[in-house]
């Protein structure tokens, strides 16, 4: 999949002072453009039912119903635009809330700038991510829960192969296709392969929720 080639970009944030410095960074930026500015979730669905973005920057903490609520709700529609997380750091007990909703990434508000201009395009073209550090902390979360809840439901991974099973977890360790292709000694195209098999066979809506099935599954080990 690939990014439009211009992104529509719908900005939710109950601080208006905050939508209005995204809005700033977007509209001056070529390929984006702002058509819309939400201050709670319900807003936010709304919008995004009439302006049709095709991704929603979203934050968590609103009055009402909040960012984890609307992403599920805008992700869930027919046609939904892909969400992108951008919240403070001290909301990441949110990360995994959030993915489960449906959102394609997760970002911290102290990241450069630049840093969250090229998630928007990741996230417009079909991709997803975690921003480096937040996965330090997922895993941590995930190694603390008691075993049987770190193992997705209705994923029991029934029909996934050994060599799927490596390559899951080295999604889930941020490695791309070419460096899992390296690491396990396959060519780029076959690791395209597994990654695509893994889609299928864990409903998977892109690579974010690979990476949180790794978690899931225990297969990505804690930090020391």
């Amino acid at each position: 999949m690939t990014a439009p080639s211009e992104v529509r970009v719908l900005l939710v944030d109950d601080q208006p002072l905050v939508r209005a410095g995204l809005r700033v960074l977007v509209d001056t930026t070529d390929d984006l453009v702002c058509v819309g500015e939400a201050g709670d979730g319900d807003e936010a669905v709304r919008m995004a039912g009439e302006t049709r973005p095709d991704v929603v920057v979203m934050d968590i903490r609103m009055p009402g119903t909040d960012g984890i609520e609307a992403t599920r709700r805008i992700t869930g529609a027919p046609g939904g635009a892909r969400v992108l997380v951008l919240t403070t750091f001290d909301d990441d007990e949110y990360v995994y809330g959030s993915l489960r909703a449906g959102a394609a990434g997760f970002l911290v508000k102290d990241m450069d700038l630049d840093a969250i201009l090229t998630a928007i395009r990741v996230v417009a073209a079909g991709d997803g991510l975690i921003a480096p550090g937040v996965t330090r902390r997922l895993i941590a979360e995930f190694a603390a829960r008691p075993e049987t809840s770190r193992h997705g439901k209705g994923t029991s991974g029934e029909g996934v192969t050994e060599r799927e099973r490596e390559v899951l977890t080295l999604v889930g360790r941020g490695l791309s296709n070419a460096e899992i292709a390296a690491a396990l000694f396959i060519s780029p195209a076959t690791a395209k392969a597994h990654v695509g098999r893994l889609f299928t066979k864990l409903s998977a809506r892109d690579r974010v929720h690979l990476v949180i099935t790794a978690y899931e599954w225990g297969l990505v080990a804690p930090p020391r």
